[in-house]
C-alpha cells in the first residue's frame, strides 16, 4: 500500500474529518521548527515536508474545495503539550524555513488570530500540541486535528473504517460514563501488580476520528475513548486510585507506587527506575494519572510504528501529567515551568511493552456490576 495521499485521498480526508461546511473557508497545517535547544532529525524533517506537500496539493484544488490552505509555522516549545508560543509565522511563497532562527520577527502573527482566521487546524508537529489546542479550540471558533510524530509508516492507518471505529469509540465512552472505576492487573516477569483508577465524579470522552463540529480538537490517526481519573479535588472525598503501575522501559521495568491518584515513589531499582524517582520528586505534578485509554485501530490490522500517536490507539493507555485539558484539575501551572509541562501516554501493546501484559481491565458501573472488558490486551465482547 501506499506510503503517501494521493490529492483525492487527502481531499477526502479532510472531508471526513472536518465536514466542512460554506463558511470554513481556510485551513490551516501547522509546523514546530528545530532550534538550538531541540535539533533537527530525519523524521521531524519529513514531517514538515510532508505538511509543506499537503497545503500544495488542497490549494491547487482550493476553487473546487471551497478553501485556501496555508502552512503555519511556529517554534517549537521542547515538550509535549506544553502551551503554544504567543506568536507564529504564516508561510507564502519561496522556500519554508527549516529552524526556528531562520523565522523573522516583524513577519509573526499573533497566534490566537491564526484561531479566529482557520476553522480547521490540522497539527503535524513534533511536539504534541493536542493539549493546548483542546483549551484553544473552547476560546475559539474552530477545530483542530493533531498529529504529532505523524510519518508515512501512519498513512495506512487514515484509511480504516471511520464510521465503524467511531461506533466502537462511542461504545467505550459509554461504558466510561457509567463507570465508577477500573482495576488493572497487569503481569511481567517480577510478579503481578493491581492498581485501582477511581472513575466517580467524570464523565468519558470519545475520539473517533471525526471533528465536524467547531470547539473541539482531537488526535489523528484516532480511534480511542478515554477519561481522567477523579483527582481528589473535592473537599472531604479524597481519589480512590491506588496501588502499582508497572512500566517497560527497554529491558528495564519501573513499578510506581500510586496513592491518591499520584506516583507518588518507585519501588524498583536500576537505572531509569532512579531517573523516575528523580522526576517525581522534583516535579510532582508529573506522577498524577492523568487519563485512562482504549484504543480500538488493532482491530482494523493496524500496526504499531513506535509513535505515540498511532500506538496508543491500539488498546490500553494510562497518562501521567497534565489532565486539564480532558476535563482534569492538573495544569500547566501546576509544574515547576512551561517546559516541565507534560502528557505522557504509557501504552499497554506487546510491541511497546513486551515485558508487560495488561491481562485483566474490569470496569466497576455505578449499578454495582462489573464489565470484564480487557483480558491479555484485548477487548472482550463488548462491541
Amino acid at each position: 500500500m501506499s506510503e503517501t495521499l494521493t490529492s483525492d485521498e487527502l481531499a477526502a480526508l479532510i472531508g471526513r474529518v472536518f465536514s466542512p461546511t460554506p463558511d470554513d473557508r481556510a485551513l490551516g497545517v501547522m509546523i514546530d521548527l528545530p532550534d538550538a535547544r531541540v535539533p533537527d532529525d530525519a523524521a521531524w524533517a519529513a514531517r514538515r515536508a510532508m505538511a509543506a506537500e499537503w497545503v500544495a496539493l488542497l490549494e491547487a484544488r482550493a476553487a473546487s474545495l471551497g478553501y485556501q490552505s496555508r502552512l503555519v509555522l511556529y517554534p517549537n516549545v521542547h515538550t509535549n503539550n506544553g502551551d503554544l508560543p504567543d506568536r507564529c509565522w504564516m508561510h507564502g511563497a519561496g522556500p519554508v524555513p527549516q529552524r526556528a532562527e531562520e523565522l523573522e520577527a516583524t513577519a509573526a502573527t499573533p497566534m490566537r488570530a491564526v484561531f479566529d482566521a482557520f476553522p480547521m487546524l490540522i497539527a503535524l508537529t513534533k511536539f504534541s500540541s493536542t493539549a493546548p489546542l483542546k483549551v484553544a479550540a473552547r476560546a475559539h471558533s474552530m477545530r483542530a486535528a493533531t498529529m504529532p510524530g505523524f510519518g508515512a509508516a501512519m498513512i495506512p492507518a487514515l484509511r480504516v473504517d471511520y464510521t465503524e471505529v467511531n461506533r466502537r469509540v462511542y461504545v467505550l465512552k459509554a461504558l466510561l460514563d457509567r463507570a465508577e472505576g477500573a482495576d488493572c492487573l497487569f503481569r511481567h516477569a517480577g510478579g503481578e501488580d493491581r492498581v485501582h483508577l477511581d472513575l466517580r465524579h467524570r464523565t468519558g470522552h470519545a475520539s473517533g476520528g471525526l471533528l465536524p463540529d467547531r470547539g473541539v480538537a482531537g488526535n489523528l490517526p484516532s480511534g480511542e475513548a478515554y477519561i481522567v481519573p477523579y483527582e481528589g479535588e473535592i473537599a472531604g472525598d479524597p481519589s480512590r486510585t491506588a496501588g502499582v503501575l508497572p512500566v517497560q522501559f527497554g529491558d528495564e521495568i519501573v513499578r510506581y507506587q500510586i496513592i491518591g491518584n499520584r506516583a507518588v515513589r518507585v519501588l524498583t531499582d536500576g537505572p531509569v527506575s532512579a531517573h523516575e524517582q528523580a522526576r517525581l520528586a522534583s516535579e510532582p505534578a508529573y506522577g498524577n494519572i492523568a487519563e485512562l485509554g482504549l484504543g480500538v485501530l488493532a482491530a482494523f490490522g493496524v500496526q504499531a510504528v513506535g509513535e505515540v500517536l498511532l500506538d496508543e490507539k491500539l488498546g490500553l493507555h494510562i497518562a501521567f501529567g497534565r489532565s486539564e485539558h480532558f476535563g482534569g484539575q492538573v495544569g500547566p501551572s501546576a509544574f515547576s515551568s512551561p517546559d516541565a509541562v507534560v502528557h505522557i501516554d504509557r501504552v499497554y501493546v506487546k510491541e511497546t511493552q513486551p515485558a508487560v501484559v495488561a491481562a485483566v481491565v474490569d470496569l466497576h458501573l455505578a449499578d454495582g456490576s462489573v464489565v470484564a472488558l480487557m483480558r491479555d490486551g484485548a477487548f472482550e465482547d463488548v462491541f
